[in-house]
């Protein structure tokens, strides 16, 4: 059995998981990486993408993260999301209506630096339901 360390996944909603695990594989600004007990302490930042975390036994959770932080110390790995949502819990007319409000945020958009964030968060989203096949 692999070793297990500890992790959670905490959104300003709520605390999403909060369990030992096997690994989990994060999806960084700096590139994709699997954290596995004992891995080296890291910081870094969050780019939208999936979040695969190995439960053990064969069982995987996935969840969707928009932006955040992730920390690698001692006692395990933690993220904290400024969104996360379990791949679950997406639906077509949830993801549908997301688009439509990043498309009004593009459009109501007052400076250049707003509408740039407003367009990579659709961006985002487009390519989320184009991953996902919703």
């Amino acid at each position: 059995m692999p070793a297990a360390f500890h992790f959670e996944l905490v959104s300003p909603e709520k605390l999403l998981f909060s369990g030992d695990v096997e690994g989990v594989v994060v999806s960084s600004t700096e590139g994709d990486f699997m954290v596995m007990k004992d891995h080296a302490p890291v910081m870094t930042s969050l780019r939208p993408g999936l979040v695969v975390v190995e439960e053990g036994a064969g069982r995987q959770s996935k969840l969707y993260v928009r932006g955040g932080f992730a920390e690698v110390n001692a006692k395990g790995l933690t993220i904290l999301a400024e969104e996360a949502i379990p791949l679950a819990d997406l639906d077509a007319a949830r993801l549908d209506q997301q688009v439509k409000n990043a498309e009004e945020d593009v459009n109501d958009a007052q400076s250049a630096e707003a509408k740039q964030t407003a367009t990579e968060k659709l961006e985002q989203l487009k390519a989320l339901r184009a991953s996902l096949k919703l």
